[in-house]
């Protein structure tokens, strides 16, 4: 619904323009707030399709341009699995899951953690009890956000998509929780990177490092119908993820991830350093425990 909203919001934003018109000229045609034509034009908030047939009276739109936005308006309006954690999610976050549920490929580059998809339970619950040192989070909410991320990993197993994640050298050793944690969260890694539809890669600290900055999502999607849906791409922060647009910004993104592909290592050394520092860095003490 995420995709569908934001396809809709970009449609019905091109035809105000096209036929000259304000968004409060428009607003003050429908009675309704001029801040409710800026929401959903941002696709902050859904439009009912029986708003979006109201719209479509007042810009005159008919035949089949008619009938695909009105198809675009009854999918947008479907609830996605992550609308039942509606309370726990902020509208950033539920915005980059339902952009997650519908990419059909993403490159991620992740420079501190391992990335939500690829992360292991006890890893998940260690990353997200620490945010309740910078604010207070209930440990209710801690287990609800726990179970969001363990939810959006099915999205591996979706056919037609293709993962591309280059993940930093450091993230192998920065110690989240104790070795056992650690030690099964690198054998994750090692077990998923033979997945088929994932290519993983690991930056060495010692590589040429060329890009630097903050972790990053870059969503595609295929083609939809007749319209290609921008490509869109998130950074992330502390605790919010961010999402930036603009044609150049997702440009700038791509370069580099490509920049940052072409220096890591390949597949199969990085899932060789990824099995070795699990061995050489967590096994410690716990070896037998794993044998």
């Amino acid at each position: 619904p995420t995709v569908r909203r934001r396809r809709l919001a970009a449609e019905l934003r091109g035809i105000r323009e096209d036929k000259g018109k304000s968004g409060d000229a428009v607003a003050a045609a429908l009675k309704w707030s001029p801040s409710k034509i800026s929401r959903y034009e941002r696709a902050r908030t859904g439009l009912r399709p029986r708003e979006v047939e109201r719209l479509l009276d007042y810009y005159e739109i008919t035949g089949p341009r008619r009938a695909l936005l009105l198809g675009l308006a009854e999918d947008a309006a479907q609830k996605g699995w992550w609308e039942e954690f509606t309370d726990s999610l902020s509208e950033d976050y539920k915005q980059f899951i339902g952009l997650e549920h519908e990419a059909t490929s993403m490159a991620i580059w992740h420079v501190d953690v391992v990335t939500g998809l690829l992360q292991t339970e006890d890893y998940a619950r260690h990353i997200i009890g620490s945010y309740s040192r910078v604010e207070p989070v209930a440990p209710g909410m801690i287990g609800r956000l726990v179970r969001v991320r363990m939810r959006r990993q099915q999205v591996l197993n979706r056919d037609g998509l293709q993962l591309s994640v280059v993940l930093d050298e450091s993230v192998l050793k920065r110690r989240i929780g104790d070795e056992p944690v650690m030690y099964d969260q690198l054998m994750r890694l090692g077990k998923e990177a033979d997945r088929p539809n994932l290519t993983l890669q690991v930056l060495p600290l010692d590589a040429q490092h060329s890009v630097f900055g903050e972790s990053f999502v870059i969503f595609s999607f295929g083609q939809d119908a007749d319209a290609m849906l921008q490509d869109v791409v998130s950074t992330e922060h502390l605790r919010s993820g961010f999402t930036l647009e603009g044609e150049r910004d997702t440009y700038l993104h791509r370069i580099a991830f490509q920049m940052l592909s072409e220096a890591a290592l390949d597949p199969v050394a990085s899932r060789a350093l990824i099995l070795e520092t699990a061995e050489s860095y967590w096994s410690g003490a716990d070896k037998h425990a794993h044998a």
